[in-house]
């Protein structure tokens, strides 16, 4: 059991979610930061209102009363989310990509040839031959 769980984890896909974490969190610090400095000051510019939270929108409700949507809340997280996929893509992704390009044009392949993955039959084949193995 214990090898079994040390072999999980030093395989790469877990290492690989545990940077891919720490940089997660990193990155929202500064979109955060980024939101906070440049995009509410823009848009209390055009709103009139400090923060995006403070944007809201008052609809007349059944009892006579008003009931308030935070409207600025949501444009935030979208904001946030959409800068954060940027920054990832800009910083992460395509630096990647074009490296596996280089690396891919050095060994004479191509990336594509390089991420093929097996078709459903093959997998399928291999588990049947893999129980059929065990049963045996």
């Amino acid at each position: 059991m214990i090898k079994g769980f040390r072999q999980f984890i030093l395989q790469g896909n877990v290492i690989d979610l545990a940077v891919a974490v720490v940089i997660g969190a990193a990155f929202g610090a500064i979109v955060t930061k980024l939101v906070e400095g440049i995009i509410n000051p823009l848009i209390a510019f055009f709103f009139s209102v400090k923060s995006l939270d403070a944007l809201t929108l008052e609809v007349a409700n059944f009892q006579g009363g008003t009931t308030i949507f935070g409207i600025g809340s949501v444009i935030g997280a979208i904001i946030n989310f959409l800068a954060v996929a940027l920054v990832v893509y800009v910083c992460l992704v395509l630096p990647m990509n074009k490296w596996k390009e280089r690396q891919a044009a050095k060994a004479g392949t191509s990336v594509e040839e390089e991420i093929a993955l097996p078709s459903e039959q093959e997998l399928l084949s291999e588990i049947r031959d893999l129980l059929a193995k065990d049963r045996a």
